[in-house]
């Protein structure tokens, strides 16, 4: 059944459009694609009014379903499909409002649209409860700069868990950013609901183990891990699967099924800093209803990422985001996530 706009996710919408400095005139671009969740679509062109913002709608054909296996959780939305039209809309105004099925967040297209000066504001693609429950706020920004910081300055990442984790990631030059839910500067993006630090590292620089267990989520599934898996890393990918349950089966087969070698590669890492997300909370939404941020930036998770990665030069559709509770996360020798709480400036 269609949810219809209700007048508290309209001034939730609102809130956060107000945050992106969206206002009275402000020229934005409303893009969505034939399946986009119609409730945000229609949420978001109310809060776009209520503002007093002159907006216009792009909807473009949902692209045809090519590969052999289902495409989730990429934020590499092929809706556009480098259309020269679509491209010169969005390159156009001061806002694009990114409500397509997958985001643009790492779609082709991007790049050229922010080189323009406008600034993206994916709404990710979570029923309107989600996005009304975990709200925006403006005292997470400074605290998700304090992360960014820290992580840019860093040269090595070492994360482990009493399950036995044991990860060493390399950071020098290496793009890191955070995301607070929502961008005021041109050229920028963001997605609501923020609260992320992350950094995409560099070619050969992840070795080491994951020790997944029971609570942790894979949100290309949209499923909790039931069983213990372990993966081992070397150079960047992933090299040893082990685990005697369905959840190490399915990984196996869906990392397979791309008969693609940098589908096993690592993407980006980096750890949660919204205190309002909850790990818990997917239990309660039909896989539908949900796209997963929340658990991707609950406060202190270590999020772990397959998948493609411009900065080391890896392109794939294949892709795995993997946030996981309990793990220590350490630059540097110093610590920054202690057994899944955030600590100093970060809390």
């Amino acid at each position: 059944m269609l949810a219809q706009p209700e007048g508290k996710w309209i001034s939730s919408f609102a809130c956060n459009f107000a945050a992106c400095g969206i206002g009275p005139g402000t020229e934005v671009a409303l893009l969505c694609e034939t399946q986009s969740r119609a409730a945000n679509v229609m949420t978001a062109r109310l809060a776009l009014a209520q503002l007093g913002a002159a907006c216009v709608t792009v909807e473009v054909p949902t692209p045809p379903q090519t590969e052999i296996v289902p495409v989730r959780s990429t934020g590499a939305s092929d809706a556009i499909q480098h259309s020269r039209a679509v491209i010169a809309a969005l390159s156009n105004v001061e806002v694009v409002v990114d409500c397509t099925v997958e985001g643009l967040l790492h779609a082709p297209e991007l790049p050229q649209i922010l080189k323009s000066g406008a600034r993206l504001m994916m709404v990710s693609n979570e029923h309107p409860e989600i996005l009304e429950r975990l709200g925006t706020d403006p005292e997470m920004e400074a605290r998700v700069q304090s992360g960014v910081a820290l992580i840019r300055a860093a040269r090595q990442m070492h994360v482990t868990s009493d399950a036995g984790t044991d990860l060493r990631i390399s950071l020098e030059n290496c793009p890191a950013g955070g995301n607070w839910g929502y961008c005021t500067l041109p050229g920028t993006r963001s997605h609501w609901p923020g609260g992320l630090i992350a950094t995409f590292p560099n070619p050969g620089g992840v070795n080491g183990q994951l020790h997944l267990r029971p609570g942790d989520a894979n949100l290309t599934f949209k499923r909790y891990f039931e069983s213990e898996v372990v993966l081992t890393i070397e150079d960047d990918f992933v090299v040893g699967i082990d685990g005697k349950g369905l959840d190490a089966e399915l990984l196996r087969s869906y990392f397979a099924a791309w008969n693609d070698r940098n589908a096993y590669a690592v993407s980006h890492v980096g750890w949660g800093m919204n205190p309002r997300a909850r790990w818990d909370s997917m239990v309660m939404y039909d896989k539908a209803d949900t796209n997963g941020t929340e658990q991707r930036v609950f406060a202190g998770n270590f999020l772990f990422s397959t998948g493609a990665n411009e900065h080391a030069g890896r392109f794939t559709k294949g892709h795995f985001d993997i946030p996981m509770r309990g793990c220590s996360i350490a630059l540097d020798g110093r610590p920054v996530v202690e057994r899944g709480q955030l600590l100093g400036e970060l809390k």
